[in-house]
C-alpha cells in the first residue's frame, strides 16, 4: 500500500487530486478511504501509472492458487469492480492472453485447422523456454513494455518491465539477470511468429543475436501458423 501512495505522489496525473483532497473530502469523483487513505474513484481503489505496480497487482488477483486464473471477461470484471487506472482494459486483456496456464485450462471448441506442428515437451523445467512483448503501453518509470518469458516444461511465467525500445545488449542483461542466473541456460528458446503483442523478436536481430551469444537454438511456434 505504502508503494501505492508513494507512487500517486509521483504521479503528475494524481498529484494535484492528492493535493485538493487533503483541503476538501470529496474532488471530482475522487476522495480517500478514511482507514487506508488510499485514493479511490468512486468506490475503486485508484492505481498509478506504474507498470511494476500493476503486473504485481495483476499477478496477486489472477495468478494466485485462490484466484485459480479466471479467464480474460472473469478478470476485467474484477478488476473494473475493484481497480481504476488507465489503460487498464488492454492491459488485462493482453496479460490474460499470454498467461499459458489459462491457455492450457482452455477446451478447444472447433476442429483443428490444418497441419499442426506441436513442439515436443522439454524434458525438464528451464530448458525451453517461450518469449514475447507485450508492448504499447503508457511510459511509466522509464517503462513501456513487458518481457513474457515462459518455462514451457512448469509453465512458470516471469514479467519483467522494459522499454520497447530496447537493445540487444539490454535484453541479454534482462535474460542473464532474470533467467540465466537463476534457472541455467536453456537448450531452445519458442517465440511466436503470429505474436499479438507485436513482431519484435520475429522483424529483427535482436532474437537471433541472443541466441547466437549464447549459443541456444531458436524456435519458431507453428502451432498458430
Amino acid at each position: 500500500m505504502d508503494s501505492i501512495q508513494k507512487a500517486l505522489w509521483q504521479d503528475s496525473q494524481y498529484r494535484s487530486i492528492l493535493e485538493n483532497l487533503g483541503k476538501v473530502k470529496y474532488f471530482q469523483d475522487y476522495s480517500l478511504n478514511s482507514s487506508s487513505q488510499l485514493l479511490l474513484f468512486k468506490d475503486q481503489v485508484v492505481v498509478p501509472n506504474d507498470l511494476t505496480i500493476q503486473l504485481n497487482i495483476l499477478k496477486k488477483q489472477h495468478d494466485s492458487p485462490l484466484a485459480g486464473h479466471p479467464g480474460q471477461e472473469k478478470t476485467l470484471n474484477i478488476f473494473k469492480r475493484d481497480f481504476h487506472w488507465s489503460v487498464m482494459t488492454q492491459f488485462i486483456k493482453d496479460y490474460v492472453s499470454s498467461c499459458q496456464q489459462c491457455t492450457k485450462n482452455n477446451n478447444i471448441h472447433h476442429k483443428k485447422f490444418g497441419f499442426l506442428k506441436p513442439l515436443p515437451i522439454p524434458n525438464g523445467p528451464w530448458i525451453c523456454l517461450s518469449i514475447d512483448f507485450i508492448t504499447q503501453f503508457p511510459p511509466s518509470n522509464s517503462f513501456d513494455s513487458i518481457l513474457v518469458i515462459v518455462d514451457r516444461f512448469s509453465k512458470m511465467a516471469v514479467f519483467i518491465p522494459t522499454m520497447s525500445s530496447i537493445t540487444s545488449l539490454d535484453l541479454a542483461d534482462l535474460f542473464i539477470k532474470d533467467i540465466f542466473s537463476k534457472h541455467g541456460l536453456p537448450s531452445s528458446i519458442v517465440s511466436d511468429r503470429g505474436s499479438l503483442f507485436g513482431p519484435i523478436f520475429v522483424s529483427s536481430s535482436r532474437f537471433q543475436e541472443i541466441c547466437q551469444l549464447f549459443t541456444i537454438q531458436k524456435l519458431i511456434d507453428r502451432q498458430r501458423g
